[in-house]
């Protein structure tokens, strides 16, 4: 594929970010303003408050990439942006400059959807640093993260065929609800991460759902389990073993996701795992599915996992290189297309 230094914006919800990617995989430089204090006070994210924060943020925040990549807009072949899905709010500030800067520069434009750019984050290592293998196709890719949990099959670059997604919460949503609960910090997945590491994953028996398809999702009734038994501990006046049932939860969450990875693996002959998106930076998840040795798997550095425009600059670069380019009148895409 041709080569191309990528200048890339990704503002889909409350992470303001920029990155500089050559040939979708070595990372130049990476910029990410992240507003997890400013919405913590209200438990989760205020869209409107999001909106307004990448609008303050989004010039630094380029201006701060290109010079920690020692580069200027006249060094970049491609601008790519992040168009859905996400909040609309932010999505329009990212569009906005991105298209602002395609306009200026006369540089082409890449329209990248999130979740492929959370795929895309699998190929991107550090440039001057050992060059990662590249994941290999057949590859049975696990997204999950705060608003989408899915199985794709990818059996080349920009095709996927969905085996299954959440018909309910997403896992992350459900980590955010369930630590909420339990009356832990927001964001509740890093928070129950912690709890859980004192506790006994045994100790409580949550359900899995049952679903027709094998490799669909379920978490809302997991998370109204957990609620019907805080509610049963508080009613006979008990300390809530917070630890417990945090471990207990984050157990179920994370043997569902690799037992139906590794089935839909299995089932479809794929050479390997790919694991992205918010929730693979749990710890239980990532052992999880580094101690099989059935299948290869790649899993993105922690600083990869969160929303980053390094994973939208290897997704841009892959969509460009392959004849992918938008035009200046592209808007927010909604949904997760895959095409």
């Amino acid at each position: 594929m041709k080569p191309a230094r990528i200048l890339a914006i990704e503002t889909s919800c409350d992470e303001t970010a920029c990155a500089v990617i050559e040939n979708g995989r070595a990372l130049l430089a990476s910029t990410v303003a992240s507003q997890m204090d400013v919405h913590a006070r209200y438990g989760g994210v205020y869209p409107e408050v999001a909106s307004r924060q990448h609008v303050l943020s989004i010039v630094p925040v380029v201006e701060q990439t290109l010079a920690q990549s020692s580069l200027t807009l006249k060094d970049m072949d491609v601008i790519a942006v992040t168009r859905g899905p996400g909040l609309a709010g932010s999505l329009v500030v990212g569009m906005n400059m991105a298209k602002g800067l395609a306009l200026g520069t006369g540089l082409p434009i890449v329209g990248v959807n999130h979740l492929e750019g959370h795929v895309y984050s699998a190929w991107v290592y550090n440039a001057g640093e050992s060059v990662s293998p590249e994941p290999q196709f057949p590859l049975m890719a696990l997204i999950v993260s705060g608003g989408h949990t899915e199985l794709n099959l990818m059996t080349d670059h920009l095709t996927y065929q969905r085996l299954g997604s959440t018909l309910d919460d997403a896992a992350g949503e459900a980590f955010d609800k369930v630590g909420r609960l339990l009356g832990l910090p927001f964001p509740g997945g890093p928070a129950i991460q912690k709890a859980a590491e004192g506790g006994n994953p045994t100790r409580f028996k949550f359900p899995r759902a049952r679903v027709d398809n094998p490799y669909d999702f379920s978490f809302s009734g997991l998370k109204t389990a957990v609620l019907y038994e805080v509610n049963d501990l508080k009613k006979k006046h008990k300390t809530l073993p917070i630890e417990d049932l945090a471990a207990s939860f984050q157990k179920t969450v994370v043997d569902t996701l690799f037992e139906k990875a590794m089935q839909a693996a299995r089932d479809h002959n794929a050479r390997e795992i790919l694991v992205a998106g918010g929730v693979s930076a749990n710890r239980a998840l990532r052992n999880a599915f580094m101690s099989q040795k059935e299948f290869r798997v790649n899993i993105p550095a922690f600083s990869l996992c969160t929303d980053n425009a390094a994973m939208i600059g290897a997704a841009g670069y892959y969509r460009y290189a392959l004849g992918h380019v938008s035009d200046l009148t592209m808007d927010v895409q909604p949904t997760w297309e895959l095409s």
